[in-house]
């Protein structure tokens, strides 16, 4: 019920849902209900002008005829899910009610993973802690392409334990892809860089990256970081670009009213090996970055 326009750079809906048992007075119903709407680029601008999306809504792929020669072309959709929920409890990924994406291996807090399972519209995400039940997302419509579809669940906001979610559909692009996500809950106020990796005997040269955003960089060895407001450094990650690789960099962590707080830091994934790069060196971020779509924020309000 969630559609996207030409010219759209964001949607949002507001649902009910469950949080998990983070503490006793916290245990209270609330819900999690979203739903993913598949919006593909329609349109990149150059990293001059800005940047601008327009993004059309697409329908699912047609079945085949039985008694026909004409056949629907079979999708692989792959399905990108990351847990940025601070919580020391392993978060386990079912798709409806009996099949455990996860198997016998929670995803711990930060934990990034790939599913291949053959997705349809209609399909429900079901997140649970042990038995109690996290949030629900469910999918209204799926690319009529290959794809990788992405999904960050989060914590709502530092006040409550409720969960958001975060998605996006990944373009089928030569260049690297990187969405940004800042899932931090708190004050504290920080920006992400990326940094060619200066070992071409040059200094390092740097450019920001937008959270909330998606990027493609040339392929290449770069260093993202995590600054805050008084210039210091974070944290700091590698990340290692392939040509048609999708990359997510989450900004994790909550400055909690009450319970536990967590550090801000850098997630990166995935972790691509160094020795696929055709060379060492990085090419010049600056010059190639190019601002791809403001992403798709499935944004879950507590009751």
């Amino acid at each position: 019920w969630v559609a996207c326009f030409p010219g759209a750079h964001s949607a949002r809906i507001v649902a009910h849902g469950r949080a998990p048992p983070v503490r006793p007075r916290a245990r209270r119903t609330m819900a999690v209900l979203a739903s993913l709407t598949i919006c593909g680029l329609a349109a990149v601008a150059s990293a001059a002008s800005g940047h601008m999306a327009v993004q059309t809504q697409l329908r699912s792929a047609a079945t085949p005829h039985d008694d026909g020669f004409v056949k629907g072309f079979g999708f692989n959709h792959r399905l990108r899910i990351c847990n940025a929920y601070p919580f020391p409890g392993a978060l386990d990924v079912y798709r409806g009610a009996g099949e455990r994406l996860t198997g016998d291996t929670p995803m711990d807090y930060k934990d990034c993973r790939d599913f291949l399972t053959p997705l349809k519209a209609g399909d429900r995400l079901e997140f649970k802690v042990g038995d109690a039940q996290a949030g629900t997302f469910s999918i209204s419509d799926l690319p009529n392409n290959d794809a990788v579809l992405l999904l960050v669940i989060h914590r709502h906001d530092r006040d409550s334990t409720a969960v958001s979610f975060e998605s996006h559909v990944f373009a089928n692009l030569l260049s690297a892809q990187i969405a940004v996500i800042d899932t931090y809950k708190g004050s504290a106020r920080a920006r992400a860089r990326i940094l060619d990796n200066g070992k071409s005997g040059g200094s390092s040269r740097s450019e920001d990256l937008r959270f909330d955003s998606v990027v493609a960089v040339n392929q290449g060895l770069y260093e993202v970081d995590l600054e805050g407001d008084d210039g210091k450094t974070k944290a700091k990650s590698e990340l290692v670009a392939l040509n048609r690789e999708s990359y997510i960099i989450l900004r994790t962590g909550v400055e909690a009213e009450s319970g536990a707080s967590y550090p801000q830091e850098l997630v990166v994934f995935p972790r691509s090996p160094i020795d696929k790069l055709p060379h060492s060196g990085a090419q010049v971020p600056s010059a190639t970055m190019v601002a791809l779509s403001v992403l798709i924020a499935m944004v879950t309000v507590a009751a």
